[in-house]
């Protein structure tokens, strides 16, 4: 096309030349005169870097528009344009998972089903359910669920967040639900399927929301190597202020498992709220990061855990004793941890997602839904 564009004519009855414009010269390695034509050679490199300049202006004409419109979810939709990345056929070829059998990556086309280091993104329609329970069942296993409900968050969340799991939740698996709480007799009584079972833990209940949310990985690290890490195999730690809305199954276990944040899997990597402040344990270099990942849900072996809890509850140590809070509090400290220890499998937006976001056509079944925030109601 820039032949094309370049072509000198040479017949007066054909269309004039067309004259490049100075940012067309900027991509262009060599001109060679041939017979009166304009021959263009352009650097791989130079076009790679002119389509970052493309998106980093579309980025922020989008940003922009999003300040002017004060985040209306319109603006929202306009994300999903962004693309997300394709996995190579090579690395579809190699995935494997121990729960799901064969994976059937090249089924969701639109979307990325694989990481850069070979793990797959999980998404509707890439696994057989049926195999993933069969396989969870051949193992015998037990899955812990971890839960805060601390302040009013347990009457606000808690019963329906409970209901939801038994309705959803490793349907037909052996699940041990751990609730913490300051008020362990408010927890309210679910009706609990065959092999499932409810403990309520004592928690002191934190000053500050902020520090609530900081001190569960200490409180995570001290029950996974106690009376939850001796009954379950696999453990999965979640936000109260959700519900479960569709199957959420073994398809789901590895030996570490990591959520795709929905507000941020289409966004660019330099663009990720990663903790930029250096004096800061969480911290991570421009350059630094895979995803932005959710920590309203991660998971993983009992082991893979206590790692995780440990590497969080030390770096929120190491800020407190420095006056220093993390931007996104336990959740920047967790992703600093899965950027240096890769998560085995992770979950795709569909397994956490924001009806805030409305209905978008790669999000074909939510798993869990984040409920109303409603911050000024319940962090007084």
């Amino acid at each position: 096309m820039l032949e094309a564009l370049a072509g000198e004519s040479d017949s007066p009855t054909q269309s004039p030349s067309l004259h490049l414009t100075p940012c067309a010269n900027a991509l262009v390695k060599s001109i060679n005169n041939r017979n009166g034509k304009c021959l263009l050679k352009v650097r791989p490199e130079n076009l790679q870097a002119w389509k970052r300049i493309f998106w980093r202006q579309i980025l922020l004409a989008l940003g922009l528009l999003g300040l002017f419109l004060y985040g209306l979810p319109k603006f929202r939709h306009l994300e999903a344009l962004i693309p997300m990345g394709v996995c190579s056929s090579a690395t579809m070829s190699l995935l494997r998972d121990n729960f799901t059998g064969a994976l059937r990556p090249w089924a969701r086309p639109e979307v990325l089903t694989c990481t850069p280091w070979g793990a797959p993104i999980i998404w509707d329609g890439t696994f057989d359910p049926d195999v993933a329970k069969q396989e969870a069942t051949q193992q015998n296993l037990t899955i812990g669920l971890t839960v805060f409900a601390v302040g009013r968050y347990l009457e606000k969340y808690l019963e329906r967040f409970l209901e939801t799991a038994e309705q959803h939740f490793m349907a037909g698996q052996s699940v041990v639900y751990y609730v913490f709480t300051e008020r362990p007799g408010a927890v309210p009584r679910v009706a609990l399927g065959p092999g499932r079972r409810l403990r309520a833990e004592l928690v002191v209940r934190e000053r500050r929301w902020q520090d609530v949310s900081m001190a569960r990985m200490r409180t995570l690290h001290a029950a996974l190597g106690g009376r939850l890490g001796r009954e379950a195999h696999f453990v999965f730690c979640m936000d109260v202020d959700q519900h479960f809305s569709s199957t959420f199954g073994p398809e789901a276990l590895a030996e570490s498992v990591a959520q795709l944040h929905s507000w941020h899997y289409h966004w660019p990597r330099w663009l990720l709220p990663f903790e930029r402040d250096a004096h800061s344990a969480a911290a991570m270099a421009r350059g630094e990061g895979d995803f932005y990942y959710h920590a309203a849900v991660f998971g993983g072996s009992v082991a893979a855990l206590r790692d995780l809890t440990a590497h969080c509850a030390r770096g929120l140590a190491w800020d407190r004793a420095r006056g220093l809070e993390a931007r996104w509090h336990d959740e920047s400290h967790l992703n600093k941890f899965f950027w240096l220890h890769k998560p085995a499998k992770v979950l795709s937006p569909e397994f956490c997602w924001s009806p805030d976001l409305g209905r978008r056509a790669e999000i074909r079944r939510p798993r869990l839904l984040w409920a109303p925030k409603e911050y000024r109601l319940l962090r007084d």
